[in-house]
């Protein structure tokens, strides 16, 4: 079995080189750079633990920019964490994973969610129990066929060594889950996910983890880089915000891992990088049919196969 220090090592590591890869971008038309905020919980809060919260706004690219890495433990874990296994209710625990949330400028440019974490819990039997999650999706808010299709192709690659069986059935996953049920509405053009994994054992587990982490920059920022420049307008910028409303739904309503911060006592801050800078509502707004707005409702946000 892997250590926690192996994985610690990875992960902080992972958030080192995906934030200097947006700063490369950044600094081909400015100079903002990731502000770096080491965080503790101390004794006497309901978790304990420490974290490294990176967060770049105002970019010429990226409009906001979060990616945070978190190690925190506590007495018991909370519901959210045991929906799948009932007999670690109420355990000690400890979790460790980096987050992220890239909110492009341009509205032609997607926003690319990403999480790779593990949990372990020591039951009442004193044997502790390991278990990892992750995953990556995109959000479009004007579609590209191939751009849906190069990202879900890296996932694909990326999951190609641990089975035939995990793109499709964690694709089908992703889909499930990042459902706006409330509205019967598809957050994005998925990607892929999974939870409570340790089925190839703590060490292959934990190498199928590395691997979508490792896969987010050559998914994500090649389409980054083809549609950074298209020029776009107020209709564009309007749709994109009011599209942003339903990105801020989801992550309040039906996200578990905002809701497993929020549920132990987790860093208020932190958990909530993932929220645009800025976000619209209409009632009942609806595109006109034909229009590249309305492609993305019955084109792009319809749970299909990509690749």
């Amino acid at each position: 079995m892997n250590s926690v220090a192996d994985v610690q090592r990875y992960l902080t590591g992972l958030q080192q080189r995906i934030t200097d890869a947006l700063e490369d971008i950044e600094s081909e038309q400015g100079s903002v750079k990731f502000l770096a905020d080491a965080w503790t919980k101390p004794e006497g809060e309901r978790l304990q633990g420490e974290g490294l919260t990176k967060i770049m706004e105002g970019g010429a690219v990226f409009e906001r920019a979060g990616c945070g890495f978190s190690h925190v433990r506590g007495p018991q874990l909370p519901p959210s964490a045991t929906q799948h296994r009932p007999e670690l209710a109420g355990m000690p625990f400890e979790a460790m994973g980096v987050s992220l949330v890239f909110h492009p400028r341009n509205p032609y440019v997607p926003t690319v969610h990403m999480n790779v974490r593990m949990i372990a819990a020591t039951p009442a039997s004193g044997a502790p129990v390991a278990w990892f999650g992750g995953g990556m999706d995109l959000t479009p808010y004007y579609g590209f066929d191939e751009d849906v299709a190069h990202f879900h192709q890296s996932c694909k690659d990326a999951l190609a060594p641990f089975g035939e069986d995990k793109y499709p059935r964690f694709k089908r996953w992703c889909d499930e889950y990042f459902c706006l049920k409330h509205r019967s509405e598809q957050r994005g053009v998925g990607g892929v996910f999974f939870d409570d994994f340790s089925e190839l054992g703590q060490a292959r587990s934990f190498e199928m983890m590395q691997a979508v982490g490792n896969t987010l920059l050559d998914a994500y920022l090649p389409i980054v880089r083809r549609r950074q420049a298209t020029p776009y307008g107020e209709r564009e910028r309007n749709f994109q915000l009011y599209r942003r409303g339903r990105y801020v739904e989801f992550n309040l309503v039906w996200d578990r891992g905002t809701h497993f911060g929020l549920q132990s006592g987790g860093r208020t801050e932190s958990i909530l990088l993932s929220m645009p800078p800025l976000a619209s509502w209409a009632y009942q707004q609806r595109p006109e049919p034909g229009t590249p707005e309305d492609a993305l409702y019955t084109r792009y946000l319809v749970p299909r196969d990509w690749v």
